[in-house]
């Protein structure tokens, strides 16, 4: 076996006597002599009756695998696959490997592979084409998995493997949802750099697909709440990608009571506060407090933080078309449709009125206008009665 730049010796004991190449499927004559199944065979059916190499009478005809052999030849080309592998690196370091080549590295990979992952990612990025023959690779996503199931990978090896997920379309990622895959994209939560962080999040809003899959994701302990960390970290793409996770995944009344009970409104209040807040932040916070605001848990704690009603208010017309119909539709929720009267008051009492008569007459959305008229007819109500209570004690004020 030759190429222009590596020559590799074949064992002699490797190679069949009648075709001289390396065996495929070696087995043996009566006359312990072994052969390739195909040369014996063709030698056997053109009338010959004697063994090739001896030349001897054979008493039987009869062909016996050699499975030691085989398992020799076989670990003896994997060696061969890796040392060529190894040249094509050194050769060209930056190439991308080809189709072939990821096939053998697929093949081999083992818990000592970063050089391997590593091409294997520059391959999917290469093209659609390359990430679609990844997904169709036959044991491709069993071997990945290993390495997810596996808690003796080390962070590098996982932060690969996470990255390889996200590039390739594997349709059925269910398997990632069990417990150990679960811990492994935790611990890159934890401990692996931002933009693995970032991949580790986006590859949970993958999997969490239907009802059962987010509840598997929410209720795995230790991992809401790094997520509800994440929003203090100062990386936005990060606190970005974290609040897309949980839009995606608080449909279900059950996950919207752990992430509130992870105390994950005050930080949507944080971020709402911060004035180097970017604006798909601010949409995304306040689309995900719209969501907590459908169950009792989050209404009563949103409605009764008069500072937070008042980040939202402030939000109106003031960052974006989309920020402006999240914000309107949690006043909405509060103040007319379950005509909360803390809420009220918050909402009165920080100009809401005055940002609401704009919004109405505004090139705002025929929802969002709707329920404006709705919010500026009750917080009217409210604030008459408000002037009207002002009034009387002033007036008795004045008699005493």
């Amino acid at each position: 076996m030759a190429r222009d730049d590596l020559y590799i010796a074949v064992p002699s004991s490797f190679r069949c006597p009648i075709s001289l190449d390396v065996m495929k499927s070696p087995v043996s004559l009566c006359t312990g002599v072994t052969y390739d199944r195909a040369s014996i065979q063709r030698w056997l059916d053109s009338g010959n009756n004697t063994c090739p190499a001896t030349m001897q009478v054979l008493e039987s005809k009869d062909l016996v695998p050699n499975r030691n052999l085989q398992r020799l030849i076989q670990i003896w080309l994997d060696s061969v696959a890796r040392r060529q592998l190894d040249a094509d690196s050194v050769r060209n370091s930056a190439a991308v490997p080809s189709q072939n080549q990821v096939k053998l590295l697929v093949k081999h990979l083992d818990i000592n592979c970063f050089s391997s992952l590593t091409k294997i990612i520059c391959f999917a990025r290469e093209s659609e084409e390359n990430r679609e023959f990844l997904a169709k690779m036959d044991g491709f996503f069993s071997k990945v998995l290993d390495f997810m199931r596996n808690a003796e990978s080390g962070i590098k090896i996982v932060e690969q493997v996470v990255k390889i997920l996200m590039l390739t379309k594997i349709s059925d990622k269910k398997p990632l949802l069990e417990t150990n895959c679960l811990s492994t994209i935790l611990l890159v939560l934890q401990r692996g750099n931002s933009d693995s962080q970032i991949e580790a999040v986006r590859l949970l809003e993958s999997i969490a697909v239907d009802g059962e899959s987010k509840l598997k994701i929410g209720q795995k302990e230790g991992l809401v709440a790094e997520l509800v960390k994440s929003l203090r970290k100062e990386n936005p793409r990060l606190i970005e990608a974290s609040l897309s996770f949980f839009i995606a995944i608080t449909m279900p009344k059950r996950i919207k009571t752990v992430v509130i009970q992870y105390r994950i409104i005050p930080e949507l209040k944080y971020l709402l506060s911060q004035p180097n807040t970017t604006i798909s932040i601010t949409e995304k916070a306040l689309e995900l407090l719209e969501e907590l605001s459908t169950c009792k848990e989050g209404r009563v704690e949103i409605w009764h933080d008069s500072v937070l009603l008042g980040r939202i208010g402030e939000t109106v017309l003031k960052v974006s078309s989309n920020a402006t119909e999240h914000a309107v539709a949690i006043l909405w929720s509060g103040c007319y449709l379950f005509r909360d009267r803390k809420a009220q008051e918050a909402v009165a009492s920080s100009n809401g009125m005055t940002k609401l008569l704009l919004l109405m007459q505004s090139n705002c959305s025929p929802a969002v206008r709707q329920m404006s008229g709705d919010l500026v007819k009750v917080l009217g109500v409210n604030y008459k009665l408000c002037l009207s209570n002002y009034d009387t004690k002033t007036t008795h004020i004045m008699r005493c």
